[in-house]
This record gives C-alpha cells, sequence and structure tokens, in this order.
C-alpha cells in the first residue's frame, strides 16, 4: 500500500513539478514579470458581472485572438453536420489553449507555459460565456455590426434550441463562467508554485558549486 501511494505522489509529482534544466537568474525573473502581468490583467475578470463582461470583451485584446480560432472552428468543424459547424466556433476557441498545454507540458516539459497555456484557456471559457448568456436575448453585438436579434439569432441561440435548453441559458453561462475563473485562478496558483520550485533548485545549484 505504501508503494501504491508512493507511486502515486511521485506521478502527481512529476506531472505538476517535471524534473526540467534550472534555469538562469534573468529566466527566471522574466517569467515573474511575465506572471505578474498576467495577473494583473486577469484579475478585473474575477471581479466583472456578466453585463460588464459582455460590454468589455468585444475590446479586450484576448477576445480578437479568441476570435481568430473561433472563426476558425466553424469551418473546421464545418464537416461534421449543422450542430458541429455551429459549436466548432466556440468549441475550437477553447480546445486551442488546451492543445498548446498539452504541447508545453508533456512536449516541452515545461509546467510554467503549460500553465499559462490553461489560464488563456480559462479565459476562453470566460470569453464564451457572455455569449451563452445573450442566447435569448440576442442583445450581444456580433462580428458583422449587429446583433443576434437583428441578424435572426446566432450560434448559442441556435445550439441551445437545438438541445431544448434555451430557458436553461442563464444558468449554462454562469456555470461556463465560474469554470473559466476557477481555471484561470488554478493555473496561475500553479505557475506560481513552479516558479518557487524553480527558485529553490536555482539556490539549490549554487549552494553545490
Amino acid at each position: 500500500m505504501n508503494e501504491f501511494w508512493g507511486s502515486v505522489t511521485w506521478r502527481v509529482s512529476d506531472f505538476f513539478w517535471p524534473e526540467t534544466k534550472p534555469i538562469s537568474s534573468w529566466s527566471l525573473a522574466g517569467r515573474a514579470s511575465l506572471l505578474g502581468a498576467v495577473t494583473a490583467f486577469g484579475w478585473r475578470f474575477h471581479l466583472m458581472t456578466m453585463m460588464q463582461l459582455s460590454d468589455d470583451l468585444s475590446g479586450s485584446p484576448l477576445h480578437l485572438v479568441h476570435l481568430v480560432f473561433h472563426e476558425a472552428g466553424h469551418v473546421l468543424f464545418s464537416w461534421f453536420g449543422d450542430f458541429m459547424h455551429v459549436l466548432g466556433g466556440s468549441l475550437f476557441q477553447v480546445l486551442v489553449p488546451f492543445i498548446w498545454f498539452v504541447a508545453a507540458r508533456f512536449w516541452g516539459k515545461d509546467a510554467f507555459a503549460g500553465a499559462l497555456c490553461l489560464w488563456l484557456m480559462g479565459h476562453s471559457l470566460v470569453d464564451v460565456a457572455p455569449y451563452i448568456n445573450d442566447a435569448r436575448s440576442l442583445q450581444l453585438m456580433l462580428l458583422g455590426g449587429g446583433t443576434g436579434r437583428e441578424v435572426e439569432g446566432h450560434d448559442w441561440e441556435y445550439l441551445l434550441t437545438a438541445l431544448n435548453l434555451l430557458h436553461k441559458d442563464v444558468y449554462i453561462s454562469r456555470g461556463v463562467l465560474s469554470a473559466g475563473r476557477w481555471v484561470m485562478a488554478l493555473s496561475l496558483g500553479w505557475a506560481a508554485v513552479v516558479l518557487v520550485a524553480q527558485y529553490r533548485e536555482q539556490h539549490a545549484v549554487s549552494d553545490r558549486t
């Protein structure tokens, strides 16, 4: 039993803090600065109401990044029928940062970069939430310049109607928003712990030399 839990502990530790070469002081300082900047930028998304998010996201630089993958998702998933064609936009904009996380963590063996990719995935969920929340009201300004009501609906109005969940749009959007905020917060916590571990490793190397 002790061997089993020892193996589990090792695997969990290896996942969150993979063995890597010690990084330089400059790299550590750069990562700390980046983490501080991301935390400062992202904090407001934990405080804003759904209405404020709806008004703010269209002008957010990251919204424009998500938008590129959102539109690409519509094209990529159009091969799988109308429902997946519509769902593909929101799905792909969340999936891309997750793919980056897998690449950074498992191919690059970089837990810090992986954590920030997960933060971006969380932000993408936050970005999707106001879109879901607007499924019935159709007041959100869309890419073409009009509201959903003016163009007779949008992605999430179609999706939730098809699933007979249109009356649950507010509850679903709140769940997605909460999930996104948790992913953002936990990923930043992970990134901070990784930096502390790298700082200690750097000083341990210095002491040995």
